[in-house]
């Protein structure tokens, strides 16, 4: 699947509040707020995002135009994560894995992290093809399903 990047603009948030709040991909991610659909808390939570200059944030766009996901590099020095978000609508299509990909070439600064729900092999998958490697795990309560989970630790070495 063809995506792009591009900066967030604020005509993507009613997008991204929709896509983080799909039952499915609570379910996959895990690891979500603690009240997916508390509108106030989405809002404050990317007004902080897109405030502070440290974080690498990215809109993912299909080739047709449509909003389909974000994708983002935040964190101090030696400690920076990746996360992302992909439309169920577009799950399997190769869009998470061309997201990662075009960000991780945005983002120069190695090494980088990234954690997954042990479970979510899906993503398991898109971290291991963009060279992130398996590097430890963790359990923690996920809100995204009300208890515990397994989580895998991923990273990308210099």
């Amino acid at each position: 699947m063809e995506i792009t990047l591009r900066d967030v603009r604020d005509a993507d948030l009613p997008a991204f509040f929709a896509q983080t709040n799909d039952p499915e991909g609570i379910r996959m991610a895990a690891f979500t707020a603690k009240d997916p659909s508390d509108l106030a808390h989405f809002q404050a939570h990317w007004t902080r995002i897109l405030e502070d200059p440290t974080c690498l944030v990215r809109t993912v766009v299909a080739d047709d135009g449509e909003v389909i996901g974000h994708a983002s590099v935040y964190g101090p020095p030696g400690e920076r994560e990746v996360t992302y978000w992909i439309d169920r609508r577009h799950w399997g299509r190769g869009a998470a894995t061309a997201a990662l990909r075009a960000l991780l070439a945005l983002a120069p600064e190695r090494p980088l992290h990234a954690r997954a729900a042990a479970d979510n092999a899906a993503s398991v998958r898109v971290l291991t093809k963009c060279g992130f490697r398996p590097t430890g795990t963790e359990r923690d309560f996920a809100h995204g399903r009300g208890e515990e989970v397994g989580e895998v630790l991923f990273t990308l070495p210099a």
